[in-house]
């Protein structure tokens, strides 16, 4: 019998083997915990398609009665919302170009050279990490107006990728120790440079921690709120996302319904995000996991 035939055999007897009482409780724990986990969202989709009145008359019913799709079209075109998505697509695509080369620079030049002064530099990146950004956010605004920047893309981009980003530097560098010496002592005597071994040996080689690295700052850039805010409060056409679900709030009430298709018309460039890099990214937490 050939291996393809054997395994064919192991396969169908497992199909065809009853599950013990345990994996069938494990399935069912499983099943419901993930609904429980899953619903919150399943109930933002549906009040997206509710009017404000259905929303709290039949609670946490899931099923609309009649969809309202003038929702999106309103949280879309009327409250501005294509403009706020421009602007954070914006924001959040050169955040995470900024903060994946610095990072990356950092967390080779961390991970493969031995200087003075490198663990007391590690120290004092450990201590900014754990800095609310309360504390951080005066003295950007000052700088950021002071180089001109303050209501401009770049200058909110300034202020959400030149921080010290300490976990995405950190991701690196304990990738570039784990290197193999020879590839860089190789990529030298065919003549490369310092700059060349970096972006074209280290870092296609880092790939799963660079798409760690847009993940997480994709979501930080995307969902962050009160820089966006503080750089934009006179100039409300440069909203993000996040600062614009503040128009939805008025003196006389909240539209609910807008709000939930507005949050959903968030959450789809996130989602879109993670299911093409989740492969990457489950790869290298699993990898850290080993070491």
């Amino acid at each position: 019998m050939t291996a393809t035939a054997r395994t064919g055999l192991t396969w169908r007897a497992r199909l065809l083997r009853r599950p013990s009482p345990g994996q069938v409780v494990t399935v069912v724990l499983l099943l419901v915990l993930g609904g429980l986990w899953i619903y919150p969202f399943a109930w933002l989709v549906s009040a997206s398609l509710k009017s404000s009145p259905e929303i709290f008359g039949r609670g946490l019913a899931l099923l609309p009665e009649e969809p309202v799709w003038e929702n999106y079209a309103r949280a879309w075109n009327e409250v501005g919302f294509a403009t706020y998505f421009v602007n954070t697509l914006v924001i959040t695509a050169g955040t995470v170009l900024l903060v994946v080369v610095r990072s990356a620079l950092a967390g080779y030049v961390l991970g493969r050279y031995d200087f003075v002064g490198k663990k007391l530099l590690i120290g004092v990146f450990l201590v900014t990490f754990f800095l609310p950004e309360g504390y951080t956010i005066i003295p950007i605004t000052q700088l950021t107006d002071q180089l001109g920047l303050l209501n401009t893309h770049a200058g909110v981009v300034l202020g959400l990728g030149a921080g010290g980003q300490i976990a995405s530097t950190l991701l690196y560098a304990g990738f570039f120790r784990r290197m193999p010496k020879e590839l860089e002592e190789t990529a030298r005597l065919d003549g490369a440079g310092h700059f060349t071994i970096f972006f074209r040996v280290m870092l296609p080689l880092a790939w799963p921690i660079t798409a760690t690295v847009v993940i997480l700052t994709f979501l930080f850039a995307w969902n962050v709120y009160l820089l966006p805010l503080v750089f934009t409060l006179s100039e409300p056409g440069l909203r993000t996302l996040a600062v614009g679900m503040t128009v939805f709030v008025g003196e006389r009430g909240t539209d609910w319904s807008g709000m939930a298709a507005a949050a959903v018309i968030s959450l789809i460039p996130v989602i879109a995000v993670f299911v093409v890099l989740q492969r990457k990214f489950v790869d290298s937490i699993a990898g850290a996991v080993k070491q």
